[in-house]
């Protein structure tokens, strides 16, 4: 029975927008649904805070702060919020909808993941992780339920509910905010959270898709918590025998107890995941846990890559009637592995070529094993005596990789050194032959070694012409950035007063400089509103402005044929050669005066003043207690200059 059709929000339409469709999954603190943005017609996850909740202010805050935080992450391995409201008791976000499943339905359908399944997984998720590290935030509840993984194959992180700024320190008293499998030492015992608990926790779900379990279980939470506290994660090779130690070495890194010990948040631990990637060989990357292959050995789709062309050779198996291995009837009918293992298998005791081989004589048989051991010494020799394979060398420091070249039996070739903004000075960026190559035993290898960024020493532009400056930088390799403007009285028009950053700064080559140059010393721009506009030309020029005259005339209170107004205005600054605007008028607007005579002093001020009109009273003796108008200056119904003055007087 489909329980979506019992949920109160499946087919409502929220905030007049969102129309609800079916649920997806339910939390703790929201329920997740698929609905349709009936504005932009795009389906999209709506995350609705269960209403019980919604009265709860720290809630509602950690529910608008994932808002807020994810919608500074701009990274495609992210799962991005389009919108936060509310509706009555419903609080939402509407986010990304992505068609497909979470890590923990792939760990709770396959059990333990292929090595280059598990890094194609973890990757882009330290890559989110890494931005949100960047941007300032932790997640602080990384698992595989909050992994995404598209039916396009798109890994994307979600749910930053629980995300704070990197330095800030929460309280666990009373309730630890994360998920107890994958909280790390020091968010149970202190509260503190830092990108490494970001870091610890992709450990954990790394060593959980590498063997198919958790780390550590108990009988409680709080058993789970007591282990993460004192005891380490274990390798994941304990569970899986053939795993490589290149990546028991990267859950332990990731993992350690002490935070200091980890990599110092996602972005270097994603380095780490590629250096040991380029350490596996294919073979490694595609190994198939134990575990797995007890779960799938009848996925016929599966037969042919997961059984490994090892376990088909160790020992002659028995065979059926059909001559094909007991216990395996059709198995192997269309698997080239299957052809392996049966040329490892004795022929059955009736085979014609059994017979013959036996009436061979004793020299025959004795040539032919000494051929063959002939033989297989020489290909073991070739295969694996003079050959090696160039050991994991990347972000090792130079006297690092010396030795663990020597370990190897290789020499150091060319030592080269390069710059590089990602990796440590002193660190190898690249060898040649590649990691993992193969090569002959007591060849050389070469090294490039970072000499870190390539930096330049800002120099002192101040003084020099704007395009002098602009040459002189990109001499230097640096590139000239945006310009701005300012007055000095030191430094005369056109030269430059500063830099951004300042001269002396060391910089990365490549980096734009911004430039200071000067507009000279200040002028204060006279006013020249109400003159005639040749003197007001002749005054502006002769402080050494430039005139411009804008095109149309206006009304204003001055004459026709004045200057109206300036830009900039009276009293303002401005640079020598600088243009001021001028708008001639063409007079004040001449409009109707209302007819006030008989009215109240108030209404009569009243009337005049909205007409646009200043006023003024005249009352002599007569009228110094009165308050009738009994005449104006300029009769109702006449005409009369906008802000001109209206006499009245009152008896």
């Amino acid at each position: 029975m489909d329980t979506t059709l019992q949920d109160p929000l499946v087919g409502q339409v929220l905030d007049g927008r969102y129309r609800v469709e079916a649920r997806i999954a339910v939390g703790g603190m929201a329920t997740v649904y698929r609905a349709v943005d009936t504005r932009l017609d795009r389906v999209l996850a709506l995350k609705v805070m269960h209403p019980t909740l919604a009265t709860d202010a720290t809630f509602v805050e950690r529910f608008i702060r994932e808002a807020k935080s994810v919608a500074r992450l701009d990274h495609p391995n992210v799962v991005q919020v389009f919108d936060q409201g509310a509706e009555g008791a419903y609080v939402y976000l509407a986010m990304e909808y992505i068609a497909g499943c979470t890590l923990r339905d792939v760990l709770r359908e396959r059990g333990a993941l292929r090595p280059r399944a598990a890094l194609d997984i973890l990757e882009p998720v330290l890559a989110a992780l890494g931005a949100a590290h960047r941007a300032g935030f932790v997640h602080r509840d990384m698992k595989p339920e909050n992994v995404l993984i598209g039916d396009d194959g798109r890994v994307k992180v979600a749910d930053f509910g629980l995300v704070r700024a990197v330095d800030t320190v929460t309280s666990t008293t009373g309730a630890v905010l994360g998920t107890v499998s994958y909280l790390a030492p020091e968010q149970i015992e202190h509260g503190t959270a830092d990108p490494r608990v970001d870091v610890y926790a992709c450990g954990v779900v790394l060593y959980e898709m590498l063997t198919g379990t958790k780390p550590h279980d108990g009988d409680s939470p709080a058993a789970v918590l007591y282990k993460h506290l004192h005891e380490d994660v274990p390798p994941p090779s304990a569970s899986v025998p053939e795993m490589a130690y290149e990546l028991d070495e990267l859950v332990a890194a990731a993992t350690a107890r002490t935070p200091g010990i980890r990599p110092h948040d996602a972005v270097a631990l994603l380095a780490r995941a590629r250096e040991a990637r380029e350490a596996l060989s294919a073979a490694q990357l595609d190994a198939v846990p134990p575990q797995a292959l007890a779960t799938e050995h009848d996925n016929a789709e599966d037969r042919t890559s997961v059984i490994p062309r090892a376990l088909t050779m160790p020992r002659p198996l028995p065979v059926n009637e059909d001559d094909e291995p007991a216990g395996t009837e059709g198995r192997f009918a269309s698997d080239g592995i299957n052809r392996t293992s049966r040329l490892a298998a004795p022929p059955p005791a009736s085979s014609p070529s059994r017979g013959l081989r036996l009436r061979r004589g004793p020299l025959t048989v004795v040539v032919a094993v000494l051929l063959v051991l002939g033989v297989g010494t020489g290909v073991w020799y070739i295969n694996s005596g003079q050959f090696t394979k160039v050991p994991p060398l990347l972000s090792k420091t130079e006297a690092q990789a010396r030795d663990r070249l020597d370990d190897a039996g290789l020499d150091v070739g060319k030592v080269r050194h390069a710059y590089s903004d990602t990796v440590e000075r002193g660190k190898v960026i690249s060898t040649d032959p590649g990691v993992g190559d193969r090569i002959r035993k007591n060849d050389s290898v070469s090294l490039t070694v970072s000499d870190g960024p390539d930096t330049v020493k800002l120099p002192d532009v101040s003084g020099y012409k704007l395009d002098k400056a602009r040459t002189l930088l990109e001499d230097e390799g640096l590139e000239p950035g945006m310009v701005t403007r300012a007055f000095s009285d030191e430094v005369a028009k056109g030269f430059v007063i500063s830099t951004k950053p300042r001269s002396g700064t060391t910089v990365r080559a490549g980096s734009a400089v911004a430039l200071v140059v000067s507009k000279g010393s200040p002028i204060d721009v006279p006013d020249v509103t109400g003159d005639d506009l040749d003197e007001a030309r002749a005054e502006l020029e002769g402080a050494g402005l430039k005139v411009k005259v804008a095109d149309g005339q206006v009304n204003s209170e001055y004459d026709s044929g004045q200057v109206a107004r300036q830009t900039p205005e009276p009293g303002g600054r401005a640079a020598e050669g600088d243009t001021v605007t001028l708008t001639v008028s063409k007079g004040p607007r001449m409009i109707e005066v209302p007819d006030v005579v008989g009215d109240s002093v108030d209404d009569a001020k009243g009337k005049l003043q909205d007409a646009g009109f200043e006023v003024d009273e005249d009352r002599g003796l007569l009228g110094l207690f009165g308050d009738t108008v009994k005449k104006q200056s300029v009769d109702g119904g006449d005409t009369a200059p906008e802000g001109s003055t209206v006499t009245i007087t009152i008896r």
